[in-house]
């Protein structure tokens, strides 16, 4: 019960920010989707396997990202929001995908490299992946199937709390040091 009244405080200061939250919230049911988010795996950017088990614990925030796009500029708030955060048990997730506007076209040792030339990125950084679609990852289809949607666009965060269950939704327009996203985040900090 106290989780759940925390959580609801939690939200209710997220909705006034104007932050998007799923369906099932509306609906009155559980925020939380059914199962963990650290039931999932990824590639890492350098082909190696990355279990979101690995950060059970700590909060994960997964953005999908995209070297090409207007938001592209994110890269840098993210990887600020990484330093300033990762001692205190926060994990910035990027997931490279080439779903909006074409905006990925590159392979994962070009993304890599822009990231690191261009915005100093050291955050970790999965394989090119599929947010919808046929080739949907099967992170991104419980996403879906757990909160009735998906990321709309290139940099939609999804804030992951230390249980592995699905806390907030960001679009894209929300910068990674904007003070609503920043609240979300210590929220739920272990």
């Amino acid at each position: 019960m106290k989780l759940l009244l925390l959580g609801t405080a939690v939200l209710g200061g997220i909705l006034i920010a104007g932050t998007v939250i799923w369906s099932n919230f509306a609906k009155g049911k559980s925020v939380a989707a059914e199962g963990s988010a650290y039931d999932f795996s990824f590639q890492d950017i350098d082909g190696q396997p990355l279990a979101l088990g690995q950060y059970a614990g700590k909060a994960v925030l997964l953005v999908n990202t995209a070297s090409k796009c207007g938001f592209t500029p994110q890269y840098e708030g993210l990887q600020s929001l990484w330093e300033a955060y990762e001692g205190r048990g926060l994990v910035v997730l990027g997931a490279p995908s080439n779903d909006f506007g074409g905006q990925e076209p590159g392979s994962e040792a070009e993304i890599k490299e822009f990231c690191e030339l261009n915005f100093n990125i050291n955050f970790p950084m999965t394989a090119k992946i599929s947010t919808k679609g046929e080739n949907i990852h099967p992170f991104y289809a419980w996403v879906r199937a757990e909160t009735g949607k998906g990321p709309k666009w290139n940099f939609h965060k999804y804030l992951i709390g230390p249980d592995g269950k699905l806390v907030a939704s960001f679009p894209s327009a929300v910068k990674p040091m904007s003070k609503e996203l920043i609240s979300a985040v210590e929220a739920v900090l272990p």
